[in-house]
């Protein structure tokens, strides 16, 4: 590490020192004078213009009064840069800058793919894996195309295992919107019963729906495949997840006596705390992401048992 800083910085001085032939004090007619050391090698060119000085201690390059100190840091795990620059000779010392640098570990360069913006669709599942509901709730059929999911995913930790692979977790706001397909609502009726609202003619829906706002928190595993241009890459990650319920509503729209709008608050007999699994696969920022909770959205025996799910695309913020 020591050799190639020294390398770099010496060919930068050199080709400064090339672009300004004209004013440089360069003596000629005067040999390199070399000197072997027991603890290295020190090089010096005419009047001490270039100083070369290799050691076990340290590497030092100096051409006139600039120049650069390379040593290895007492803790022993870095080097330390001292930069001289346009100073006297003997006050080196006292206007020295160190500056110590510490490689990173592979673990602390890995960056996972959870904080950003993420859009989707919702929709149910029944316990047996089909999107066909049954017969007796029918009024939970939704209109997929404007069931939204919108989720907020503002904080994030990496615990890398490697470069390429670690653990993602962090936290999001999730809001979900179920419009129901048919001309009805749902209300918590006596003792928690979810039960379908159908409004009585000549009023009907012209949009109605269920909105449920939580707070994620994924752990999810990384894997990310380097492609061929450098710093993009093919992510691949899953894990599960779990989520609290913070609010709940239901919204309709209608037309009595012009365009009319009701708002029901309530927490619908919905599960407080669900869990489930999610993943997502993509390319630098954009990914692809699928969540299915195996928790039921509703209490066990205050509605029917249907288990949402959603998918979309998400944008991340660490590429």
């Amino acid at each position: 590490m020591k050799r190639l800083l020294l390398l770099i910085f010496s060919a930068g001085l050199a080709m400064q020192g090339i672009s300004q032939a004209d004013t440089s004090r360069i003596i000629t007619g005067k040999k390199a004078a070399g000197q072997k050391t027991t603890e290295g090698t020190i090089i010096t060119i005419g009047d001490s213009i270039v100083v070369i000085e290799d050691s076990q201690e340290k590497k030092t390059f100096r051409i006139g009064n600039r120049g650069i100190e390379i040593l290895e840091a007492l803790e022993g795990n870095g080097i330390v840069i001292r930069k001289y620059d346009d100073e006297p000779e003997g006050m080196l010392a006292e206007n020295q800058e160190d500056k110590t640098v510490t490689p990173k570990k592979g673990r602390q360069r890995f960056q996972g793919h959870w904080a950003g913006f993420d859009i989707g669709f919702n929709n149910f599942l029944t316990p047996d894996n089909s999107m066909v509901l049954p017969d007796e709730i029918y009024y939970m059929s939704l209109n997929s195309g404007n069931s939204v999911n919108v989720n907020f995913n503002f904080a994030q930790v990496n615990i890398g295992l490697s470069r390429y692979i670690g653990f993602v977790s962090g936290l999001g706001f999730q809001m979900s919107n179920y419009v129901f397909d048919g001309n009805n609502t749902i209300s918590k009726g006596t003792n928690g019963i979810i039960e379908p609202i159908v409004p009585l003619p000549p009023i009907t829906y012209e949009k109605s729906k269920l909105a449920t706002r939580y707070i994620t928190a994924p752990l999810l595993f990384e894997i990310q495949l380097p492609v061929a241009n450098y710093g993009n890459k093919i992510t691949m990650a899953a894990g599960p997840i779990g989520a609290v319920k913070i609010g709940s509503h239901t919204k309709t729209v209608f037309y009595s006596d012009g365009k009319q709008k009701e708002k029901e608050s309530s927490d619908f007999s919905l599960n407080l705390l669900r869990y489930g699994f999610t993943g997502r696969v993509g390319y630098n920022m954009f990914q692809l992401y699928g969540t299915y909770y195996m928790t039921p959205l509703f209490k066990t025996g205050k509605g029917p048992v249907i288990h949402p799910f959603e998918i979309g695309i998400s944008f991340t913020i660490n590429d």
